[in-house]
């Protein structure tokens, strides 16, 4: 069964810091990906999931695939808003659009899809997403980062 548009958006507030940075003094590409993995993980915790937790229950959730689009640079010291907004919530995976946009001016620095795959944490076989983690995220309500 699949649920598209799940609409349900959840927003990570998080600080660029030197270790982000390149030689350029920007963010390193590929740490877009890490602020997106912090957003899926705190939008997990926002719903009453802690990884840990579900690591010993027998499951993980393992980037499939990822897609980004890089439109401006974050620099040191930027506040930044990272979204994860499933759109897509299939038996044993989920797609995400993410964007990070710069707190101070809301201007959209990067965007991506990723694809997560729900797997057993003894075999890295694919699992069905379990119904209660299937219902929080195809019908609770985010709680705001900080609250």
């Amino acid at each position: 069964m699949r649920a598209q548009n799940t609409g349900l958006s959840f927003t990570h507030r998080c600080r660029v810091y030197y270790e982000d940075t390149d030689a350029g003094g920007v963010v390193y590409y590929v740490n877009y990906l890490k602020f997106m993995e912090r957003a899926r993980t705190e939008r997990l915790r926002a719903l009453g999931f802690v990884q840990s937790q579900l690591a010993g229950e027998n499951l993980l959730f393992v980037v499939h695939s990822a897609e980004a689009r890089y439109l401006a640079p974050a620099r040191l010291d930027d506040e930044l808003l990272v979204s994860a907004e499933v759109v897509e919530l299939n038996r044993a995976s989920l797609r995400f659009h993410q964007q990070v946009r710069r707190a101070g001016d809301d201007a959209l620095l990067c965007e991506g899809r990723v694809t997560v795959a729900c797997v057993r944490a003894d075999s890295f076989k694919p699992r069905a997403i379990p119904e209660a983690l299937r219902a929080a995220f195809s019908g609770a309500s985010p709680i705001p980062a900080g609250e």
